[in-house]
């Protein structure tokens, strides 16, 4: 890749890793909610990659649906404001919905969408990321049920995360180093 010639990518966290606590992340949702169905919302585009590998490992019924949302526009920090790009495609009245990201750093995005889902009644409501940067948390509410890895606050990439919409395909994390 040229990328890689371009810049230092160290590995912070290898693909095996990942499968093995995904692996332990559908288990524990598993074993919650164990005799019922989940509806899995994968937050468009960096969730994709996790939630496609820890829908394999959740052992129940499942319904997974979509939402892109954005709180940047063209600015660099979050406005606050989520604008909704795709809405869920069903409803999500009295099921048990669990937030998938990729990663939560401000918690902006992450509070609006909590407070949105709310009001569309499910039955429980839990969150799932693949990475968390506590040290970036801005909004302290934003209650996290299942974190895959607690990261620094460094600029990652791969798994589902992009630059510029690219990069997202690397099998593991990597911390771009300048």
């Amino acid at each position: 890749m040229d990328f890689m010639k371009k810049h230092n990518i160290s590995v912070l966290l290898a693909e095996e890793e990942i499968q093995k606590r995904v692996a332990e992340m559908g288990a524990e949702i598993t074993k919650r909610f164990k005799g019922e169905a989940v509806y899995l919302v994968c937050i468009l585009k960096g969730s994709v990659f996790f939630t496609t590998e820890l829908a394999k490992q959740i052992k129940l019924p499942m319904e997974i649906d979509f939402m892109t949302v954005s709180s940047y526009g063209a600015a660099t920090v979050s406005s606050g404001v989520i604008n909704i790009k795709q809405d869920l495609s069903g409803s999500i009245e009295g099921k048990n919905v669990i937030v998938v990201e990729d990663i939560i750093d401000s918690g902006h995005t992450l509070s609006r969408l909590l407070a949105l889902f709310k009001s569309r009644n499910p039955k429980t409501l839990t969150v799932c990321t693949l990475l968390d940067k506590p040290d970036r948390r801005v909004v302290k509410d934003v209650k996290v049920d299942y974190t895959g890895f607690v990261i620094p606050d460094k600029f990652v990439i791969g798994y589902g995360l992009d630059w510029d919409q690219r990069y997202r395909n690397l099998p593991y994390i990597g911390v771009v180093e300048e």
